[in-house]
């Protein structure tokens, strides 16, 4: 299957650099909870400098890619459908950022029993969002995978989802205050959805994968 890009390296480049910083978001979104759930502080907040400053970096670079496609008229009958998949990509990084960001701002208490549990959860949800990087990039280098790496996002998110109601199975049947529960389930709640936008990415991804071959 030919490139989506034949003649367009710099804008094939630009969306490859962006691509690694979503990459980068996931992999500082993991270390970041691990480093919350162990208590160090200092680790933690790193990981939110850096998670904030990886999702600015591709806020402008998908900027300078949406101009390069508009201003060079580049792939005017793919443009819409790329525009949309690096859309949608931001949205899964923006939320991968901004739960993080959550734990800083509302220092939620987990029970010591189910730590691991969220570092399954969160495992699952970053495999998910690098399994749809790959999607991304096979779309543009190679159709014909496209399909494996999207029904791994599907194995990911459906294993977050089963986490997910173990936690809130085990939460709710806890001796705690309704308010620590509601705060778990939430934060429970919203590391999975970062494994839910991955899925909702593919099934757009799917649609661009069949208007290539129409």
């Amino acid at each position: 299957m030919a490139l989506l890009f034949k003649n367009t390296k710099d804008l094939e480049a630009k969306i490859d650099n962006y691509l690694d910083l979503v990459i980068k978001g996931g992999f500082l979104f993991k270390q970041g909870v691990k480093y919350y759930l162990e208590g160090e502080n200092d680790e933690f907040e790193k990981r939110i400098e850096s998670i904030d400053k990886a999702e600015t970096d591709a806020d402008h670079l998908r900027r300078e890619i949406e101009t390069k496609l508009y201003s060079e008229t580049l792939i005017p009958e793919s443009r819409g459908d790329v525009l949309g998949i690096l859309e949608a990509c931001d949205k899964v990084l923006n939320i991968t950022a901004e739960t993080l960001m959550q734990f800083s701002v509302e220092i939620p208490y987990l029970l010591p029993e189910l730590k691991s549990k969220y570092l399954e959860l969160t495992d699952a949800s970053i495999s998910a969002l690098e399994e749809m990087v790959s999607a991304v990039r096979a779309y543009f280098r190679d159709i014909t995978k496209v399909r494996d790496h999207i029904t791994k996002v599907q194995l990911y998110e459906s294993e977050s989802d089963k986490i997910a109601q173990k936690i809130k199975h085990i939460v709710f049947r806890t001796d705690i205050q309704l308010s620590q529960k509601m705060h778990m389930r939430y934060f429970a709640l919203h590391i999975e959805t970062i494994a839910d936008e991955a899925e909702d990415l593919c099934d757009r991804l799917s649609i661009a994968v069949i208007k290539r071959f129409i």
